[in-house]
């Protein structure tokens, strides 16, 4: 998933396990006291808890696990704009809850060209989406590439699929984490909560695959978000999204295309004695230590962020994605009477 604009520094940990460092703008973290290890873990109840279940890992969503709504996750946009790889309701046939059919997008240009207020190619896309979505218990809009400029674009298509849903059917939409409001943001809360019946902030990739390692998600920037989204969106609408993946960093990545001067450099620092031809062209090898910095999340983590959560208010959460957890996790998360 594509990382949030906002960023967190690290904080060091205060002798009673409590973080209240502040970020750039002088703003506090919420306190939050962390278990210690060995520790019982807290049960946390929500009132709804979705989970995302991608196309062909259907299994993922085993009888019993704690979840009222499977997000099903496949639907695409082909380079003509139109409807491709919408999933099978039937495939879920054995789940009791609510399964919401997931359309994505992550191409700039493209996303800009479905959105173009008027155009035919956009009206078809809204007709095979809302065709689509028949037989499912709601529909979700994951447009994770909106250009700039098309703010306004994404708000009125919001509006024409919300329009167009049948009575009952759940609007919602996936949207970036953010700890406070930003100028001229296609993604801004308080103007497209309105339009939806949920919103599912991806409360994940403060640090991406292109950033400095560290967390997917720290607690005091995770905490951060979920003040802000509690405040903008409402504790009705949202949902908190929640990472079950984790991420390595190479310390170095010598996959990459170099100029002769490169080479030389390579081979002059890492003391190459041989250079070798293999048909005509010349290669050599050299050994390197490479450092590798891995964050993931475990039962203890993923529990201490969901009571964290819980106590906040927050009343419902969602998963990326099913098939990816520690098994462990679900004895420490339920569902709310």
């Amino acid at each position: 998933m594509p990382p949030s604009n906002d960023t967190e520094e690290d904080f060091d940990r205060s002798p009673a396990g409590a973080e209240t460092e502040t970020d750039s703008d002088g703003e506090p973290y919420p306190e939050i006291v962390l278990p210690n290890e060995g520790e019982s873990l807290t049960v946390s109840r929500f009132s709804e808890v979705w989970g995302y279940v991608v196309a062909g890992s259907e299994n993922a969503l085993r009888p019993g696990l704690p979840i009222s709504d499977a997000a099903y996750f496949g639907a695409g946009i082909d380079m003509y704009g139109s409807l491709t790889g919408a999933p099978d309701r039937g495939k879920l046939g054995n789940f009791a809850g609510r399964v919401h059919l997931v359309v994505a997008d992550n191409s700039k240009p493209l996303t800009h060209f479905i959105l173009i207020p008027g155009s035919e190619q956009r009206r078809a896309l809204i007709g095979d989406i809302l065709r689509a979505s028949k037989g499912f218990d709601g529909l979700q809009i994951n447009f994770e590439n909106i250009p700039p400029r098309d703010g306004e674009n994404f708000l009125s298509f919001l509006r024409e699929l919300r329009a167009g849903l049948e009575p009952g059917q759940i609007f919602s939409v996936a949207l970036y984490a953010r700890t406070r409001r930003i100028a001229a943001d296609v993604y801004d809360y308080a103007r497209i909560a309105p339009l939806v019946d949920r919103v599912l902030v991806m409360g994940y990739d403060e640090h991406w695959s292109g950033s400095s390692p560290g967390p997917i998600a720290s607690m005091g920037w995770s905490g951060r978000v979920a003040v802000h989204s509690l405040e903008v969106i409402g504790v009705e609408k949202l949902v908190m999204g929640i990472p079950f993946y984790g991420r390595a960093w190479a310390s170095q990545n010598h996959s990459r295309a170099y100029v002769y001067s490169g080479i030389e450099r390579i081979a002059r620092e890492n003391d190459v004695a041989e250079i070798g031809r293999e048909n005509g062209i010349p290669t050599f090898r050299y050994d390197a230590t490479i450092t590798v910095t891995v964050y993931f999340e475990d039962a203890y983590s993923l529990s201490t962020r969901m009571e964290m959560y819980a106590s906040m208010g927050v009343a419902n959460v969602g998963f990326w994605r099913l098939g990816q957890e520690t098994p462990a996790v679900w004895s420490f998360l339920g569902l709310a009477e």
